[in-house]
């Protein structure tokens, strides 16, 4: 399959390149130039068997099916609790990965496919990377010590929990994490601008791992496919699927997943205080903003940079997006108090994020059997989710490890000149 810049249809690329690339040369996002309906050729009902099946159209082309065999079993190699509520609520726990978040999909996919490329091509890559808290953790795990890879992790300082950091900080060799005097959007800001400077773009072979890069979404499809397969099957249920949503990356894939055939009636994009798209969807005009602090820090997004692609697919024609997709907003207090409630009624403890998609799910659904997708462990959330629910988290060996490892990091203030040299002193070394 080929892939089109979200800038210019003519812009046509390989996988390869859309890969590698992470961003199109216009500035544009990789957008995949056809998506056939693989759903009735599903022949199993396990992870690795739904996997093979949905990136089989789009990188099949470029691996056989051994390699894809191959970086399935690699890179998907943790499973997908689908855990039922109530009658009519679900949460996925897409957290089960070696970084306890729904990004490890991601991220191990990336890093699997992009060094298998990288070793048919002869050719070193700089990874670039922002993250608002867990792309940054998958990421530098998945790309650890990979030849041929450097990774590059900027986070906006004193913003993403103390685990979370220790979870991006802890690897060194061939991870650089630095602290960003600044928000995500600061940091994801510097991510664009590094890309279209013509200087690094000549001397440093620069890519991305955030959602911008098509990488990213396609593995991110086969939760969706997995569960509403499942529900499918035993149940005759076409679910609809609620994700909590900060640069609508997530919600992107679960798009993909839908247009590939997979069983999946609509979707519900639950945001925190930064509400820009609920916002659009009611105005009808898109104004990003500066975001603002919130509980549900990795949601914390004023400018979702997926919503390019999500126009994109409909034409710019915000009517046809809201048959797909609804979209509301959860404020910090409300995330507490579902929190609270969802431990009381069902003993279940949800982090700050998943509790926003539940919040949505139960107050927004019109008697809809409904998906949640549970984006991160509650233990990466430590203190906050005990101060509000008064329980001790034990910590999973994943993050207990992480505590006696020593940081390293660097700060740099919010200036582009700044990370310029950085990238380029490194280019050097």
């Amino acid at each position: 399959m080929q892939f089109y810049s979200t800038r210019n249809s003519n812009h046509i690329v390989n996988i390869d390149e859309a890969i590698l690339n992470g961003i199109a040369s216009d500035g544009g996002l990789y957008m995949p130039s056809a998506f056939t309906n693989v759903y009735e050729q599903l022949a199993g009902n396990d992870l690795h068997s739904v996997a093979e099946n949905m990136l089989t159209p789009f990188i099949g082309g470029y691996f056989s099916t051994d390699e894809i065999k191959a970086i399935v079993r690699e890179s998907f190699c943790f499973d997908v609790p689908l855990v039922q509520l109530n009658e009519q609520l679900y949460v996925a726990e897409l957290f089960h990965g070696p970084t306890l978040a729904f990004k490890d999909f991601g991220g191990m996919f990336m890093a699997n496919v992009m060094s298998k490329i990288l070793q048919k091509q002869g050719r070193k890559l700089t990874i670039l990377v922002a993250t608002s808290g867990d792309t940054g953790g998958a990421v530098a795990n998945g790309f650890f010590d990979k030849e041929n890879i450097d990774v590059v992790i900027l986070y906006p300082k004193g913003k993403v929990s103390d685990l979370q950091e220790l979870q991006l900080t802890t690897f060194g060799k061939n991870i650089t994490a630095i602290a960003v005097d600044g928000t995500f959007d600061d940091c994801q800001h510097l991510v664009k601008t590094a890309f279209a400077d013509q200087e690094l773009k000549a001397s440093a072979n620069l890519s991305s791992a955030n959602s911008i890069n098509i990488g990213r979404l396609i593995p991110q499809m086969i939760y969706y496919g997995y569960v509403a397969n499942k529900l499918f099957k035993e149940k005759t249920i076409r679910p609809t699927i609620v994700v909590p949503s900060g640069n609508f990356g997530n919600i992107s894939a679960g798009l993909f997943a839908k247009q590939i055939g997979y069983p999946i009636t609509r979707f519900i994009a639950a945001t925190n205080a930064n509400d820009v798209v609920p916002e659009y969807f009611n105005t009808g005009t898109y104004t990003p903003r500066p975001s603002v602090q919130t509980l549900s820090n990795a949601m914390d997004v004023g400018a979702p940079s997926n919503m390019e692609r999500i126009n994109n697919l409909f034409g710019n024609d915000v009517s046809k997006i809201k048959d797909e997709i609804s979209a509301y907003t959860v404020s910090d207090e409300q995330t507490k108090a579902t929190m609270q409630s969802i431990y009381e009624k069902y003993n279940y403890i949800a982090d700050p994020h998943t509790a926003v998609g539940i919040r949505v799910a139960e107050e927004k659904a019109n008697n809809e059997t409904c998906v949640v997708m549970a984006t991160a462990h509650p233990a990466k959330f430590k203190a906050d989710v005990e101060l509000i629910l008064g329980v001790n988290i034990p910590l999973p060996k994943q993050l207990s490890d992480l505590l006696n490892k020593p940081q390293q990091k660097l700060n740099i203030p919010n200036s582009f000149s700044v990370l310029k040299d950085f990238l380029l002193t490194a280019q050097k070394k």
